[in-house]
């Protein structure tokens, strides 16, 4: 049976968090637009990213409140979580955005949805060839939005045990009863936090000496020691070198990156958190001439443009933060270059959070990226334990950081980790977009009381040159 080919304007590989919205804002302006998708709609963030992990993460704190009750004059007896219904929460909720998302589309005939591989396939003269089964697609340019996977360290012995992923992470229904996480980063935080919540006993290896290897050494020492006070463990400097089965669980070989020293830990689960993987190792990119970089992603320019005319990279596969909110603005960036005045770029302020409890909220520099900069840095620390808000509802624990430049009086970066930090953390985000001095914030009225005061209270000390 031959191929059936099909002609248009612009073709979306991907179907995440700038693929989606892309494909119906070209379409609505008269171009004829393929999205094409081989899984499920909305990428990682719908299906096990963001979407679930923020759910079961909200039945882990109503757990740890509950168990907290008596602080608040509450007796509460008996806190008994019951780690599948909690899964089945978060697939509930998974399962109505996947359905919003599908629906969507079903009565759509540009954008067509196409659900199917995508590979490329070379040039049909100055177009793009694109095959999906037995379906050819000739197209003008080409977005790729294919994401990225857990990166599997090469551990001794892993292939032969059935692992936990961020990909697979839902369909583990049975709680463990000693998880070992495997990365210190955002994903190994939060998830060993969830599980040490729902009652499994906890350890983190670290490869480097500290947790969230990108913060300040202050900012990850407190988001340790809030996990420790929990009885989560960590092992930092450390390498996990060899897994192995054993008649009750998985023997796991740790050894120390400073000493050589060897230990040996006896684990239920294993969770692999060690980074991501740009899914580009099969997308026929060498067929266009479009080559990766060393790490799996795209180079791209400040428009998201790669090096071959007409391809375009967004989301995770090329390259800077992993966020769902910078892909979105990825797809307000190819949106503005293709359909508006082209103004729209990679020059943004970029906030993000590890959920956490309480949360980190970030944005803009760390006090030790801005020293290494050279720039002139005043830096101010507010403990929450003196907002009153805070005290109030018996969320004292944490501080706010702020970093800013001595010679401007801008804000060049600012770390809240507290109770509701990754709100709070926008009010730092709008006055850094704004360009805006920190005398701003420093003058304005906040609503007393609420964690808000805190922010300001942050830049209170502050002296103007």
């Amino acid at each position: 049976m031959p191929n059936t080919i099909n002609h248009y304007d612009i073709v979306i590989i991907g179907a995440g968090q700038a693929g989606e919205p892309l494909s119906k804002s070209l379409a609505k302006a008269g171009r004829k637009v393929a999205l094409i998708e081989s899984t499920h709609l909305g990428g990682s963030c719908v299906n096990y990213g963001c979407t679930p992990t923020k759910a079961v993460i909200a039945s882990a704190r109503v757990a740890h409140m509950a168990r907290r009750a008596s602080e608040y004059g509450i007796t509460v007896q008996g806190v008994k979580p019951d780690f599948k219904a909690v899964l089945a929460r978060a697939k509930r909720i998974v399962e109505q955005s996947k359905q919003f998302l599908d629906e969507s589309f079903t009565q759509l005939r540009n954008p067509l949805l196409i659900r199917g591989y995508a590979r490329l396939n070379g040039r049909d003269g100055e177009n793009f060839q694109i095959s999906v089964g037995k379906e050819v697609l000739i197209c003008k340019q080409v977005v790729l939005d294919t994401g990225t996977r857990t990166q599997i360290p090469p551990i001794d012995g892993l292939d032969g045990i059935n692992y936990i992923t961020a990909e697979t992470w839902l369909e583990h229904e049975q709680l463990p009863s000693h998880l070992l996480i495997v990365g210190a980063g955002a994903i190994g935080l939060e998830m060993a936090q969830f599980y040490r919540r729902m009652g499994a006993a906890v350890t983190v290896i670290g490869s480097g000496p500290q947790v969230a290897e990108h913060e300040d050494a202050d900012v990850a020492d407190a988001i340790r020691h809030a996990l420790e006070t929990e009885g989560i463990q960590f092992m930092l400097n450390a390498k996990a070198s060899k897994v192995a089965t054993q008649t009750n669980g998985i023997l796991v070989t740790v050894t120390d990156e400073n000493t050589n020293d060897v230990r040996r830990v006896e684990a239920s689960h294993v969770f692999i958190a060690t980074g991501r993987k740009p899914n580009t190792d099969d997308l026929g990119l060498d067929t266009i001439g479009l080559e990766t970089t060393k790490k799996g992603t795209l180079d791209v320019d400040m428009r998201l443009r790669t090096s071959v005319p007409g391809i375009w990279a967004v989301g995770d596969i090329r390259g800077g933060p992993m966020f769902t909110h910078t892909s979105w603005d990825d797809f307000r960036i190819v949106e503005s270059q293709l359909l508006g005045d082209g103004s729209r770029t990679t020059d943004r302020v970029v906030p993000y959070a590890i959920f956490t409890d309480p949360e980190l909220g970030r944005v803009g520099m760390t006090e030790s990226d801005a020293r290494a900069a050279g720039k002139s840095v005043e830096v101010a620390r507010f403990e929450m334990k003196h907002n009153g808000k805070a005290r109030e509802i018996g969320e004292t624990e944490g501080f706010i950081k702020v970093v800013v430049d001595s010679d401007t009086q801008q804000l060049l970066g600012a770390a809240v980790f507290s109770a509701e930090a990754a709100e709070l953390i926008h009010i730092y985000v709008v006055l850094m977009n704004a360009k805006a001095p920190y005398t701003v914030l420093e003058n304005a009225i906040q609503i007393h009381p609420t964690l808000a005061e805190a922010v300001q209270s942050a830049v209170a000390t502050l002296k103007p040159a």
